[in-house]
């Protein structure tokens, strides 16, 4: 047991290492804070405190204004997300033909609120407005795989493939 906390440390410590290298790589240049910010979403799925403390102290930016990016852009997440991240479009077409029942549902079998994970880690349920997919609505996406044309029967089936 202790090696694997051991190995944790030093992947943690090597994920930092490389944020660091970016920080040094982006430093210099304008705008230095969202490729620094992508580098950290990349290596650590999202956006972990202790790491944006150390982008703040070596950009010297202030935590306000990373917290204010992070949250203006959606590709950012402050939380860890799901091992499947579960995004059912909002969108006019899709909304109209019935998501907001498939997003409900979602919620209902799954136990958890939308904008969150799963208490086990496996799924994050995400409302987003557009999945470019109008003609299959209603619409939603695990992954990078996409369900067209979905009704809430269907939901237990899809989330088995995924259990």
């Amino acid at each position: 047991m202790e090696h694997a906390c051991c190995c944790e440390g030093k992947r943690t410590d090597e994920r930092l290492e490389k944020v660091k290298e970016s920080i040094r790589n982006f430093k210099d240049m304008k705008g230095a804070l969202i490729p620094v910010l992508h580098k950290v979403q990349n290596l650590y799925g999202y956006l972990p405190e202790n790491v944006l403390q150390v982008v703040s102290e070596e950009l010297d930016v202030p935590m306000t204004e990373i917290y204010g990016v992070a949250s203006f852009y959606s590709f950012f997440s402050l939380e860890p997300k799901g091992e499947y991240v579960i995004r059912v479009c909002l969108g006019t077409a899709c909304y109209i033909k019935g998501a907001q029942e498939l997003l409900d549902r979602l919620s209902k079998e799954l136990n958890v609120q939308v904008q969150k994970t799963t208490e086990d880690g496996k799924f994050t349920l995400d409302a987003t407005r557009c999945l470019g997919a109008c003609g299959l609505a209603p619409v939603m996406m695990i992954g990078e795989k996409v369900y067209g044309r979905v009704t809430s029967n269907d939901i237990s089936k899809i989330l088995e493939e995924y259990r």
